[in-house]
C-alpha cells in the first residue's frame, strides 16, 4: 500500500504543471520533474546532483541562504515572487512555494520548491495598468467634454426645457460614439460606419451621399467627429434642408510636407441658417469651428458657394487614424 501510494505521488510530481524540485541541506538538487526542465531548459539528468545556484541568479542567493536558515528555525515560509535564471540566461519570473522536508524523526533533511511561472500573469497586470491609465485619461477627457457641453448649452439655451433638449441631444451623441468604440474593444472605428451611425435620423428623410477611402479613426477622433457629425445633423433637421441635392460626405487624403493630410467635406444646400453659422454664434458652430478642429490639431472652414453650404475639416492623418495617432492602445 505505501508502495503504491509513492507511485501514485511520483506520477503526480512528473505530471505538474508546475516546477517540482527538491534539494538537500547542501543545496544539491536531489530531485527535478518534467515541468522543471520545461521551464528553466535544464533536462533532469543535468539538473540533478548539481547546486541549486544553477537556476538562481547572482542577485538572488542571499534569498537562499534565507530560506534555510528560517526553515531549520521551524519558521513557515509563505508563497512569494522571486525570479530565477534559465539555461539560456533569461529571467523567469516565478511564484514559488517552499515546503520542508523531513525525515520520519522531523528531523529536517531537505527542501521542496515547487514553482509557477508569472511571466502571463505580469504581462497581463501590466497591460491592465496601461489599460486604465489610458481609461483614465479618456474617462477625463469626456468629463471635459461634457462639461463643455453643459456649459456653452446653457449660455446659449433660451429656457430650461431647451437646455435640457439640447444637453441630452448632445451627449446621447456622445452615447452613441462610446457604443461604436466598445463593440470593437476600443480598437477603432471607420468613418464610414461613424458617418452612418450618426446620419440615420436622416435615412427616411433625405437622400444621403457618402464617399471615401477606407479609413479606421482613433477613440479620440472618433468621439469629436462623431459630436461634429451630431451638430451638423441637428441644424440640418433643425433647419429643413430640402432634398433638393441632399446632403454629401466625403473625405480623402493628400499629401503635404511629407505627411498625409485628412479632409472632410460636409456639403448641403444653402438654407436660412447659413448666416448663424458664419457668425458663430451657437454652440454647435463653436463645436465645428473650434473645439473639434482643435482636439484633432487640424482647421475647419465655412462656404457658401453655388447654393450650397460646405464644411470643411483638414487635420494630420496621424492625428485621425488607428495606430498612427496618439489615442490607439498600444
Amino acid at each position: 500500500m505505501e508502495e503504491h501510494s509513492a507511485e501514485r505521488l511520483a506520477a503526480i510530481v512528473e505530471s505538474s504543471f508546475d516546477a517540482i524540485i527538491s534539494k538537500d541541506l547542501s543545496g544539491k538538487i536531489v530531485s527535478w520533474n518534467k515541468a522543471a526542465e520545461r521551464m528553466f531548459g535544464y533536462a533532469e539528468s543535468e539538473a540533478v546532483g548539481q547546486p541549486i545556484y544553477l537556476i538562481i541568479p547572482e542577485d538572488k542567493r542571499d534569498e537562499e541562504a534565507d530560506i534555510l536558515r528560517r526553515l531549520k528555525l521551524g519558521e513557515r515560509i509563505d508563497p512569494f515572487q522571486t525570479t530565477r535564471r534559465h539555461r539560456d540566461g533569461q529571467m523567469v519570473p516565478i511564484s514559488i512555494t517552499i515546503s520542508p522536508i523531513k525525515s520520519r524523526t522531523g528531523k529536517l533533511v531537505g527542501v521542496s520548491s515547487i514553482a509557477r511561472d508569472i511571466s502571463e500573469m505580469r504581462e497581463s497586470d501590466r497591460r491592465l495598468r496601461l489599460l486604465m491609465r489610458e481609461i483614465n485619461h479618456r474617462v477625463k477627457n469626456q468629463y471635459a467634454v461634457v462639461l463643455a457641453v453643459i456649459r456653452q448649452t446653457a449660455i446659449r439655451a433660451r429656457s430650461i426645457e431647451e437646455f435640457e433638449k439640447r444637453v441630452r441631444e448632445r451627449i446621447m451623441a456622445l452615447s452613441h460614439s462610446h457604443d461604436l468604440l466598445s463593440q470593437v474593444d476600443w480598437a477603432g472605428v471607420s468613418l464610414a460606419d461613424l458617418v452612418a451611425h450618426q446620419l440615420r435620423p436622416f435615412e427616411a428623410l433625405q437622400p444621403i451621399q457618402v464617399f471615401g477611402p477606407k479609413i479606421v479613426l482613433d477613440a479620440n477622433a472618433v468621439l469629436n467627429l462623431g459630436m461634429a457629425f451630431h451638430e451638423l445633423t441637428m441644424n440640418a433637421m433643425r433647419f429643413g434642408v430640402t432634398d433638393v441635392g441632399g446632403i454629401s460626405v466625403t473625405w480623402g487624403l493628400t499629401s503635404k510636407g511629407g505627411g498625409e493630410i485628412f479632409e472632410l467635406v460636409w456639403s448641403e444646400p444653402a438654407v436660412a441658417y447659413a448666416e448663424l453659422l458664419a457668425q458663430e454664434e451657437g454652440f454647435g458652430a463653436l463645436v465645428l469651428g473650434k473645439l473639434v478642429p482643435s482636439a484633432l490639431s487640424g482647421h475647419a472652414k465655412w462656404s457658401f458657394t453655388d447654393e450650397r453650404i460646405v464644411w470643411k475639416l483638414t487635420a494630420p492623418l496621424a492625428r485621425i487614424q488607428v495606430g498612427l495617432g496618439s489615442s490607439a492602445f498600444p
